[in-house]
């Protein structure tokens, strides 16, 4: 594109400010980077025999997203099939590839194909995996046997709740790998609700008085027509599907299921549905339910928990009750579940905050307490025998987090600390237990002997080098199995043996695509499981460089420096400074360094790294941390924030790389919200980019990122951290993107219309691009080309060409 053209657009623009543009594209460097393939995401089998590799489609076309969708209680309903509106994760194709000999088999797939992810079975020998068409979600089972694909003939998925179902949204195994569970779309239920010509009174809500704060939600219910829509595209009929014969019996009655657990036994379920009245200021997780348990006939046969509308939760906070019910893995039908004894409410002093209650079938007995927690429970792994658990809980003053095991069968045995540390601190990660699939579908730890595995990223001053690692739960030693070089990224995926002497990992490095392979403890041997190939070579001669510095308080800090390609050695380039600020207890959690220098680069959907290809230097993932006590941190955001970009310049300009008169900033959503300040309180930068950001906080009285004040509480640091307050400072150019359906919590599309209006009212050089259908990330084809399209004609206007 010319800049003839290029300025007749901006013009045109600027004579027409709410005209509707055309999309735009960038240039075919950029573009042929951008639609290059993909390379097949891999999903290992539970007894790791296979390897199911998935094509994906990355973009949807914008008329895909154009497409109708109802937006309520918090969910976003393709009405034409009963499904997820545009979801995240499509695939296209699929071949089924042997980990022992590496054979592959080509599965053949319907036409057009858009499936969603696979749900193994706990034996590996089947899949389950639903296919998104225009009229319905349908239901296959593949195997791996024939390398075949099976379709349910007499199902249609009900997907719009997708997210209740554990591991497989509507669809899981049912205690075994003989048949599935499967929420689907009730046989006669009837025409759709239609909107009424006109109103029958207004939409009226009340409070009683007592306190109820609520985060800033999106597509909430907002009438009487949006109940009747929610009840006639979530309310589901379960069934159950034999593998075998695809024969499918009903279970229970329909009802707005928003999950269903089979007991390991596959006697009973366990079944989470809502009931009314709802909220129109609440998503439908917050709505009244009741949580049952279901014999295999599907009538009740006890009654967990009433949970009335979850909408006096303290920020932060929990509710009262039952909580987060499951199953115990290991026994026949045992329930298990967290309650708050301190109200739910973290600002409470309590000596306990929770304590892990315990019920056998047939649920006669009165539930028993087995363990409490001094701070809140965070999480709950089970052993495969002797009752072992492990229990995390998280102090959130301290950001601390601590693990303990405990034996479920003897709550007198004194709990043993396995680790506890700092959350942030990722120097000192001990990494996450390997888990491993019963045959009746539990998850329960990988475990040989007293040995268990962790894998973790293995965070050092040099970067990342993942690990894998054993530790003896009797003595507490600790073994390691792998790291990886520090040349080259290598992570494990998965154990392949037992004993974890033999593994599967992903390796890479910054020349060579990321491919799998077969490792064996103690050597250094890699044996090749895919040969995937580099989709895009012509960037190979992009350059990283892991930089650390220190700001003026002392604080070390660090980013990427990425160089594009043909960069020549003293040359200063125009920069673009690309970051997200975090919060952190202290100075040393704040420096370390996270991520490596030795990965592969892959350019993917709006990324600001395309800017290499424009010929700026980009420095990534700058840290920008701000320090202090939890509860008054953000007292000094705005001091705190100049410091880290000032520091960042100052490093780029001294290593030579950086034209001082040429640097740009930009972010993604709080990322842009730093750019909104940076720009209102520093001449730091010539332009700026702010995509799906807020930049006012009084949009988000109740908490916003990790301040835990309200705007009542903390009205001064709200008004100070709000670059809408300070609009008429914001000298420099800034661009605002935004997606028109936004759904992120706390960031409405309102903020980036009302700071465009704000800095032009004040005579500043703003744009503001309101992109079509797309939410908080950009999705579509068209628009992610023209997101690209718009930063780079930005940033080369205002920064690269800047007077």
């Amino acid at each position: 594109m010319n800049r003839n053209h290029l300025l007749g657009l901006w013009v045109a623009a600027a004579l027409c400010a709410m005209a509707e543009t055309p999309y735009q594209k960038p240039s075919k460097e950029i573009l042929d980077v951008l639609n290059a393939p993909a390379p097949p995401a891999p999903s290992v089998n539970p007894a790791h025999t296979h390897i199911l590799l998935q094509e994906r489609r990355l973009a949807p076309p914008i008329a895909e997203l154009a497409a109708p969708v109802h937006r309520i209680a918090g969910l976003r309903i393709n009405p034409a099939n009963n499904g997820q509106h545009a979801p995240l994760v499509t695939v296209t194709g699929l071949t089924l590839k042997k980990i022992e000999g590496g054979a592959e088999t080509r599965i053949a797939v319907p036409p057009g194909a858009r499936f969603g992810l696979p749900v193994w079975s706990p034996d590996g020998k089947q899949f389950a995996i639903v296919n998104y068409t225009p009229s319905s979600v349908d239901l296959y089972v593949g195997s791996t046997a024939s390398g075949a694909l099976r379709k349910v003939p007499a199902v249609k998925v009900n997907d719009a709740l997708s997210g209740g179902f554990r591991s497989g949204g509507a669809v899981s195994w049912l205690a075994g790998s003989r048949q599935l569970l499967v929420r689907t779309v009730p046989a006669g239920r009837g025409a759709v609700p239609q909107r009424p010509a006109a109103p029958s009174g207004p939409n009226v809500q009340e409070s009683s008085g007592q306190a109820g704060p609520v985060r800033t939600n999106q597509d909430m219910l907002t009438s009487p027509y949006d109940e009747k829509l929610f009840d006639y595209y979530c309310t589901s009929q379960l069934a159950v599907v034999d593998a075998a014969t695809l024969a499918v019996t009903p279970l229970g009655k329909p009802a707005v299921i928003t999950s269903a657990q089979s007991s390991p036994d596959g006697k009973y379920l366990l079944v989470s549905r809502v009931q009314q009245p709802y909220s129109y200021l609440h998503p439908y997780s917050a709505f009244p339910r009741e949580v049952e348990v279901w014999d295999r006939t599907g009538k009740m046969a006890h009654k967990v928990h009433s949970a009335p509308l979850q909408d006096r939760i303290p920020i932060e906070g929990v509710a009262v009750g039952p909580r987060n019910v499951d199953w115990r893995p290991t026994e026949g039908a045992t329930l298990v579940w967290w309650e708050a004894l301190d109200g739910g409410d973290p600002r409470k002093q309590a000596e306990f905050r929770d304590k892990l209650m315990m019920l056998r079938a047939p649920f006669q007995a009165a539930p028993a307490e087995i363990y409490k927690t001094r701070q809140r429970a965070r999480g709950l792994i089970y052993g495969e025998s002797g009752g072992l658990a492990f229990v995390s809980d998280y102090d959130r003053n301290r950001r601390w987090t601590q693990t303990v095991r405990i034996f479920l069968d003897d709550p007198s045995a004194q709990a043993k600390t396995l680790w506890s540390l700092n959350v942030q601190d990722r120097y000192k990660d001990p990494g996450n237990p390997l888990m491993k699939r019963l045959p009746n579908g539990e998850s329960v730890l990988q475990q040989n002997g007293d040995w268990i595995f962790l894998a973790g990223e293995g965070a050092s001053p040099k970067g990342d080098r993942p690990f894998l690692r054993r530790m003896n739960l009797a003595t507490g030693e600790t073994e390691e199995i792998f790291r990886a070089g520090e040349t080259g990224f290598e992570e494990v995926l998965s154990l392949l043996s037992d004993d974890g002497s033999k593994f599967l990992t992903r390796y890479e490095t910054p020349t060579a695509p990321p491919n799998l392979f077969l490792r064996t403890k103690g050597s250094e041997t890699r044996t090749a499981l895919t040969a995937f190939q580099d989709p895009t070579p012509q960037i190979r001669g992009i350059r990283q460089q892991l930089v650390t510095y220190k700001r003026k308080d002392g604080v070390q800090l660090s980013f990427t420096l990425f160089l594009p390609p043909g960069y020549k050695e003293g040359e200063r380039l125009p920069t673009i400074l690309w970051a997200y600020p975090l919060e952190y207890n202290d100075a040393d959690t704040a420096g370390q360094i996270g991520g490596s220098t030795q990965r592969f680069v892959s350019l993917r959907g709006a990324s600001h790294l395309f800017m290499l290809l424009a010929g700026y230097a980009v420095l990534n993932n700058a840290t920008i941390p701000i320090i202090g006590d939890p509860e008054t941190v953000n007292n000094t955001y705005i001091e705190q924030l100049t410091m880290g970009a000032e520091a960042a310049i100052d490093k780029a300009v001294e290593m030579g790389v950086t034209d001082r008169n040429r640097v740009g900033v930009s972010g993604h959503s709080y990322g842009a919200f730093m750019t909104g300040n940076l720009l209102a309180h520093t001449r730091l930068f010539k332009a700026g980019v702010a995509r799906s950001g807020a930049y006012n906080r009084t949009l988000t009285p109740f908490g916003f990122q990790s301040e835990r004040r309200t705007f009542w509480q903390a009205r001064d640091t709200y008004m100070k951290m709000s670059p809408f307050t300070y609009a008429d400072q914001i000298k420099d150019p800034i661009l605002l993107i935004h997606g028109e359906a936004d759904n992120n919590q706390g960031t409405f599309p309102i903020n980036s219309e009302r700071l465009y209006q704000a800095v032009r009212g004040n005579g500043g050089t703003v744009r503001l691009v309101m992109l079509p259908f797309e939410s908080h990330g950009y999705a579509g084809k068209e628009s992610v080309e023209h997101a690209i399209w718009e930063m780079q004609s930005w940033f080369d206007r205002y920064v690269k060409n800047a007077k």
